[in-house]
């Protein structure tokens, strides 16, 4: 098979000629565009690309992109496994262990050994749009995802920084619950203590918290924390005190973070870490949080004409989480994308057929 060249596409901006890829992110504050992917599990790829410019997101050419089956899918943790983990979390909260943990599952369908995640990414860009949604495709460096990320893990201007975490979804506004708010205001003081870790004294504020933001199929509570980075600190220190997001592991994060890999069975990858772009010579640079994201897999125990699509969906847990209503709300996160990557999603009716 041919091998597609790399490239990174956020919104409307198109980075290709890669120059070089590093997993130091001391580069992220030399000079040069980058496309930045962290993994979950810490896993951190750097690509600096050569031309960078201004392109809409191409519309979709029929039969480019070739996705799985709608029922091909498989789940990491079945109905039942997820809801026996939901249980769990509850029980560490109450012995005190923990106040909250998000609880994930990996989706999992064969696709084609050719399946290229940018045509996807033009599938997405009209059935389900979301501000953080691009394309980073480096093969030789094992990387190919596509993502339609509501969520803003990291913006940074200068020594200015900002994050917008997400806790709380429903279909709708009456659908979100006390517990929703609850699990947001944990978050955020979790991020505030992040940011104060790297940012000057005083400097950390949140001038929004729970806002309701609606995204295609479903409503989010977002909330806004911003500070000013320290002199001393640059990207690499506020990756480290930030990583991974808070809004994906839990409070407190360490807890959270022993519980996540004593009851999920598959590692999460892109999903749930940090996917963006860094320009250095502004000093300038946007993560999303890489949730609603597609990433595929072509490991050697798949052979090498085959390969796996991926795709992760969880929810945070509390003391008020009813275990089915969880697993339904990780439904509904994944239901509307699953269903335009295997091409089930009726774009011009907005409907699932």
């Amino acid at each position: 098979m041919h091998d597609l060249p790399a490239l990174a596409r956020f919104g409307p901006l198109v980075a290709t000629g890669l120059r070089d890829v590093t997993s130091d992110p001391a580069a992220l504050e030399s000079s040069g565009f980058w496309a930045v992917t962290a993994d979950f599990e810490g896993r951190l790829v750097c690509a600096r690309f050569r031309d960078v410019r201004h392109q809409p997101v191409p519309a979709p050419v029929p039969g480019e992109w070739r996705g799985p089956a709608s029922d091909d899918w498989t789940s990491s943790l079945d109905r039942a496994a997820y809801t026996a983990g939901v249980r769990r979390i509850r029980e560490h909260i109450a012995a005190g262990e923990v106040y909250q943990a998000n609880l994930c599952r990996i989706l999992s369908a064969p696709v084609a050994p050719d399946a290229d995640v940018d045509a996807l990414t033009a599938l997405l860009a009209r059935g389900n749009p979301a501000p953080y949604a691009g394309t980073i495709r480096l093969r030789d460096h094992g990387v190919e995802l596509a993502t339609a990320s509501p969520e803003l893990f990291l913006r940074r201007g200068g020594r200015f920084v900002e994050s917008g975490p997400i806790k709380g979804t429903g279909r709708t506004e009456a659908d979100l619950l006390e517990k929703d708010y609850a699990e947001n205001v944990m978050i955020v003081d979790l991020v505030r203590n992040d940011f104060g870790r790297v940012c000057a004294t005083g400097s950390v504020t949140v001038p929004d918290l729970c806002v309701v933001e609606k995204h295609p199929g479903l409503v989010h509570l977002v909330s806004t924390v911003c500070g000013e980075l320290r002199d001393d600190a640059g990207w690499p220190e506020l990756l480290e005190a930030t990583f991974p997001p808070g809004s994906v592991t839990g409070a407190p994060k360490s807890s959270a973070l022993r519980i996540i890999d004593d009851l999920e069975t598959a590692p999460r990858g892109p999903y749930c870490g940090g996917i963006g772009w860094v320009d250095a010579d502004r000093g300038t640079g946007e993560l999303a949080v890489g949730i609603r994201t597609f990433w595929m897999d072509r490991s050697a125990e798949h052979g090498r004409a085959a390969a796996v699509l991926r795709f992760g969906s969880g929810a945070g847990i509390t003391w008020g989480s009813d275990p089915e209503l969880e697993w339904r709300e990780t439904e509904l996160k994944a239901a509307r994308l699953l269903a335009v990557a295997s091409g089930a999603y009726d774009s011009s009716g907005g409907t699932l057929t």
